[in-house]
């Protein structure tokens, strides 16, 4: 393995010892109604999440919820000496992708089937430090000089 291989690697190991992740396999709903869910909280530090989804009148936000829990629980298991109330967490990533299929068949008329596809998806949140940007240095206007304010057309006469 080369070098940079290497340190990309171990870079890689360090960020996952310290970032809690929780997965939720084969939730038993829509993708799409799932993804409503999944993106208001995205982002968001992690008691507003929680208090989001906790009024969120949507059925997903309860299985969020509860995912979210566990990836806080997940946290607080990696890094013991640091205290959850001193540290900002936020929901850096959270994506949902499509579980298996259920393929079912309803009657319909004049002896015909049709299919009903009943969805299932895959929940993964990513929760982490909150990125603090530090306040930036206010950069001075720019000075008016004398050859940004004469514009001199070229049509114009002396």
């Amino acid at each position: 393995m080369g070098a940079r291989k290497r340190l990309r690697a171990e870079k890689l190991k360090a960020e996952k010892r310290v970032t809690a992740i929780a997965s939720l396999r084969e939730c038993p709903t829509s993708p799409r109604k799932m993804r409503l869910v999944a993106d208001m909280i995205r982002g968001v530090e992690i008691n507003k999440a929680l208090g989001m989804l906790r009024y969120s009148k949507k059925e997903a936000s309860v299985r969020l919820e509860k995912l979210l829990r566990s990836a806080i629980a997940n946290w607080e298991a990696k890094n013991q000496g640091v205290s959850l109330e001193e540290t900002p967490l936020c929901v850096k990533t959270i994506f949902v992708d499509g579980g298996r299929q259920l393929k079912r068949i309803q009657a319909a008329p004049q002896g015909r089937a049709h299919r009903i596809r009943k969805r299932s998806n895959h929940v993964t949140i990513i929760v982490d430090r909150m990125e603090v940007a530090a306040p930036a240095a206010k950069t001075a206007p720019a000075q008016a000089t004398a050859e940004t304010t004469e514009v001199k057309p070229e049509n114009a006469a002396n």
